[in-house]
């Protein structure tokens, strides 16, 4: 394999900051964005790593030049990196993964889990998020169990959905349900994302919690008691900014 064909497409390198939903929200984190998506989900708040319009923007970086961005900003002490996107499930993270560990950094991504790869198990928190019909994309089981797989070997895999309405929380328990040993996460959606190129714009706080109070109240309703329903707390403390 070449040299070109294992570097890494990076979005944006930017924090310390925290970790904004799920298991880990509220951790310091570092977030290494990654361009390119094998998904194009209608309401995606991140296009400027997902479209290909962008790609020029997206720069191939190696492993060590990642680390060392990344303990500039941190002063070189270890932190928690957080692996997004796009999907950055498509990019080569081993060697990354291996001198961030040497150095003792912890790694934690979020996937839709359409892209399996044998490294997911050396990660220390592995989020899958299969994106529910709202997203208008086909969700494949089978390559959700497969990530589930090779993440058996993680520090902490879970399942996280974002939740638009009815249909979406339906598919949530469903697929839940086929995974019964993994812990659940549930968010309000973002319905009112804006373009990447208008990262300023408002967004609808009130809506998003409407959202919230309303799947909070379905979740108690259909007894479905252990789920962990938490906010995207970066959306409400500073919207779709991006670098935050």
């Amino acid at each position: 394999m070449t040299s070109f064909e294992q570097r890494i497409k990076v979005s944006e390198i930017f924090g310390p900051t925290i970790q904004g939903e799920g298991v880990v929200i509220g951790r310091p984190t570092v977030f290494v964005r990654t361009g390119g998506c094998d998904y194009r989900c209608v309401w995606c708040d991140s296009l400027h790593a997902v479209d290909n319009d962008y790609r020029q923007n997206w720069k191939p970086m190696h492993a060590r030049e990642i680390l060392d961005q990344v303990k500039s900003l941190t002063g070189n002490k270890p932190i928690m990196i957080t692996l997004s996107g796009g999907n950055p499930a498509i990019q080569p993270f081993e060697e990354l993964l291996a001198l961030g560990k040497v150095e003792g950094f912890t790694f934690a991504m979020e996937t839709q889990g359409s892209v399996c790869k044998p490294w997911f198990g050396d990660l220390d928190v592995l989020v899958l998020s299969p994106k529910p019909p709202s997203s208008e994309m086909v969700f494949d089981a089978r390559q959700l169990a497969a990530c589930v797989k090779a993440g058996e070997t993680a520090g902490n895999t879970v399942l996280k959905f974002v939740v638009f309405d009815d249909l979406d929380l339906e598919f949530a328990q469903e697929v839940a349900a086929s995974h019964p040993h993994l812990p659940i996460y549930l968010q309000p959606g973002n319905h009112t994302p804006p373009p990447a190129e208008d990262e300023n714009a408002q967004i609808d706080l009130e809506g998003i919690n409407q959202r919230m109070l309303w799947l909070i109240d379905k979740v108690n309703q259909t007894h479905w008691y252990t789920a962990t329903v938490l906010p995207q707390l970066h959306v409400m403390l500073w919207g779709n900014q991006r670098g935050v």
